[in-house]
């Protein structure tokens, strides 16, 4: 059995432009209350009738970084996929870096660039 998509990031650089932007284009209820700005589409609410979807976040970036869009994939270790991406002809972007105390992320690049996240959590 593969590895599940769990969550898409939406980054650029005003991100409460974006979440105006992305709530009022699909309806989708963004929760940025936290300290970062992060705003959270949770799964719940934004699923089909068939109950596919995922949640995700649309945030703003550091000074000067000109954002992404990706997905993260659920692995049981970061490092462990981080290291296989870079023997397969990808390239570590970062981590393995704990978000928070049950979280872990790392980013990499496939061979033609495109990012791709990582995440294990509780």
């Amino acid at each position: 059995m593969g590895q599940p998509v769990v969550h898409f990031e939406i980054i650029g650089n005003d991100g409460g432009k974006l979440q105006s932007y992305y709530a009022d284009l699909f309806g989708w209820q963004i929760d940025a209350s936290n300290p970062m700005g992060y705003g959270i589409v949770q799964r719940d609410g934004n699923t089909n009738a068939d109950g596919v979807g995922i949640g995700g976040g649309v945030a703003g970036g550091p000074e000067g970084y000109g954002g992404h869009v990706t997905f993260y994939i659920e692995v049981p270790d970061v490092e462990a996929a981080l290291a296989k991406a870079e023997s397969l002809g990808g390239k570590r972007v970062m981590g393995p870096e704990k978000v928070m105390d049950t979280v872990e992320l790392g980013q990499f690049t496939d061979p033609e660039g495109h990012l791709v996240g990582l995440v294990k959590g509780a």
